[in-house]
């Protein structure tokens, strides 16, 4: 996979697990329009850290439909591609991330770092701490 920018565009842009869900079950109200333009400009990617904490949202209840459902729907409605990258080098990035505790945000804030890709999300923890991350109130 490539990685860098294209005619001032991300050529792949991170989509923290919320965003993803609210895609999935339709609320994108809760998605400004400035995003959801920036999302149909750019390839969005999901993280394996995103796809694992689906996972775990399935298991605990979150999220009733099962995470093959999930993310099938989403690969195919959205073209979401999987932006893979080294468990090894997220996780020594993420070590050093001591602003959360939350080890999914961890391990995406750490994606993102490790690749230098943008992460889309509404979270303000992670954009007060991650650069890379954006959103649009």
């Amino acid at each position: 996979m490539s990685i860098g920018l294209a005619n001032g565009l991300a050529i792949v842009i991170l989509v923290d697990t919320h965003v993803l869900v609210w895609l999935y079950v339709g609320l994108l109200g809760r998605i400004p329009d400035a995003v959801r333009e920036r999302l149909g400009r750019e390839q969005m990617a999901l993280s394996p850290f995103v796809q694992l904490e689906l996972a775990y949202m399935c298991q605990i209840g979150r999220i009733r439909d099962p995470i093959a459902m999930v993310i099938g729907d989403l690969t195919a409605r959205l073209e979401l591609v999987v932006a893979d990258v080294s468990a090894s080098t997220v996780c020594t990035v993420a070590s050093g991330l001591t602003w959360t505790c939350d080890p999914f945000d961890r391990l995406l804030s750490a994606h993102a770092i490790a690749t230098n890709l943008p992460l889309v999300t509404k979270d303000a923890t992670l954009r007060h701490h991650l650069p890379l991350a954006w959103w649009a109130d």
